[in-house]
C-alpha cells in the first residue's frame, strides 16, 4: 500500500492496465480491474487549500526562514516579515521600487543570513528589473545594496520577469522582454532572458557568451517572452521556466546554456486582436516541453519536494493568473504526462507556489492571501 501511495495517478495506471494485460481473469476479476483502472484515471488524492495569511496587495513572492516565519513582498513595494504561529506582521526595509503597471516589488529568496530581492527600477530612459542584497538580522533587514540592473531597451511597466532560484551556488534571475518583443532576439541587451550571476552580482565563468564581445556576458538563455517562474528538478537538476505568451502560447521550458527559446520569432501565441504571431518552428530555436492555448497565465512554479501529499513528490506545480488555479504537472523523461487542475473554486489569481520546510506547498494569490495545501 505504502509503494502505491507514493506513486503519480498515471503511474498506478499504468501498472493496472500491464496486470490487465498480463494476467488471465476471469470475467467478474476483469471489472474489478476495470473499475480501479477508471478511479486512478479520474480522481485526484483528495486535498484542501487552507487560507493562513489574509493581506490586502499582491503577494508577489514569499520565502521561508523556517516553518513557521516568512518573508514576503507586496507588489505595491512593501516587504513584510511574517510568523504564522503568533501572527506577527512586522513591515521591514525594501529597496525603492518603481510601482506602475506590472513593476514593482517583486520576487525573494533567502539565502540562510542573505535576502535577495527583485524590483522595477526607474533610470533616466528606462525602467529595468533589479536586484538587491541585504542581510536579516533579528526580524530587521540590513545593509542593503543594488548587485544588478539589467540592461534593456524600454521604458514600458510590462513584462519584468523576475523570478529567482540558486543552482550551484548561482544565481539564475528570469527578465521579460520588457513589453518591446524583437529585443529578445538580441544579445547585447537583456530583454527576454534569463542570466546567470554570482551572489556579488558579477558573471561567473563558463557562462556562453562570455568571449563574445557582442552579447552580454550574464545570459545564459535568450528568446524569452515573460518567464516568471523557475526551479530546478530535485533528481535530475536541470533548470525548468514557465513563460506568458501572448494570446496562448504559453510555454514550459527546459533551460539550457546558451540555447534561443524563439520569442517572437516561433510562438504558438496569437496578437490580442487576433493575427498569428511568426511561425511554429524553426532551424537554431528550441520547442517548449509544453504549450497552453488558450492561456493558463503562469506565474511561479516550483517542483514539490515535501512528503506530506502522497503522490506527488517530484511533480511540478504551476502558479496561475487568469485561469485561477493552481495545476500539477507529472513529468517523465521531459514529457508532461499527466495534468491537474486544483483550487478553481477559490476563483484567486495565483500568483507564486512554495515548499515550506515543514514538508507542505504554500501558495499566494493577488488577493493578499497565503494558502497551505493539506491533506
Amino acid at each position: 500500500m505504502t509503494c502505491i501511495e507514493n506513486m503519480s495517478r498515471a503511474q498506478i495506471t499504468k501498472v493496472l492496465k500491464i496486470c490487465y494485460d498480463l494476467f488471465k481473469l476471469n470475467y467478474m476479476n476483469k471489472v474489478i480491474f476495470l473499475f480501479i483502472l477508471l478511479f486512478y484515471s479520474t480522481n485526484s488524492f483528495s486535498v484542501e487549500a487552507v487560507k493562513v495569511y489574509q493581506g490586502k496587495n499582491v503577494i508577489w513572492g514569499f520565502d521561508f526562514i523556517n516553518k513557521n516565519e516568512i518573508l514576503f513582498t507586496e507588489r505595491t513595494g512593501n516587504l513584510f516579515y511574517y510568523n504564522f504561529k503568533t501572527k506577527v506582521l512586522k513591515k521591514l526595509l525594501a529597496p525603492d521600487a518603481h510601482i506602475d503597471g506590472q513593476g514593482g516589488l517583486l520576487d525573494i529568496l533567502i539565502d540562510k543570513d542573505t535576502v535577495f530581492l527583485t524590483f522595477s527600477k526607474k533610470n533616466k530612459d528606462t525602467i529595468t528589473t533589479a536586484l538587491t542584497r541585504a542581510k536579516l538580522r533579528n526580524k530587521s533587514i540590513h545593509d542593503m545594496q543594488v548587485i544588478f540592473e539589467a540592461k534593456v531597451k524600454s521604458n514600458t511597466t510590462r513584462h519584468f520577469g523576475s523570478r529567482l532560484v540558486l543552482k550551484d551556488n548561482l544565481i539564475y534571475m528570469t527578465i521579460g522582454d520588457r513589453g518591446e518583443r524583437d529585443y529578445a532576439q538580441d544579445l547585447s541587451v537583456h530583454n527576454g532572458s534569463i542570466i546567470r550571476i554570482t551572489k556579488e552580482g558579477k558573471t561567473p565563468a563558463g557562462n556562453p557568451f562570455i568571449d563574445n564581445e557582442k552579447a552580454l556576458s550574464e545570459i545564459w538563455s535568450y528568446g524569452h517572452r515573460n518567464p516568471q517562474g523557475i526551479d530546478i528538478h530535485p533528481i535530475t537538476k536541470e533548470i525548468y521556466s514557465c513563460e506568458f505568451g501572448p494570446r496562448g502560447g504559453d510555454e514550459l521550458n527546459l533551460i539550457k546554456k546558451g540555447v534561443n527559446y524563439g520569442w517572437p520569432i516561433i510562438t504558438y501565441g496569437s496578437e490580442y486582436w487576433g493575427p498569428k504571431i511568426g511561425t511554429t518552428h524553426k532551424e537554431g530555436m528550441e520547442q517548449p516541453l509544453k504549450y497552453w492555448v488558450p492561456s493558463i497565465s503562469p506565474s511561479g512554479m516550483v517542483f514539490y519536494r515535501g512528503d506530506k501529499i502522497k503522490g506527488w513528490k517530484n511533480n511540478l506545480f504551476l502558479a496561475n493568473l487568469s485561469s485561477t488555479h493552481l495545476r500539477r504537472l507529472v513529468l517523465e523523461k521531459n514529457n508532461v504526462v499527466e495534468e491537474e487542475s486544483l483550487f478553481k473554486d477559490l476563483k484567486e489569481r495565483v500568483r507564486q507556489v512554495r515548499n515550506s520546510p515543514d514538508g507542505y506547498l504554500y501558495f499566494s494569490t493577488d488577493s493578499g492571501r497565503i494558502y497551505k495545501i493539506t491533506p
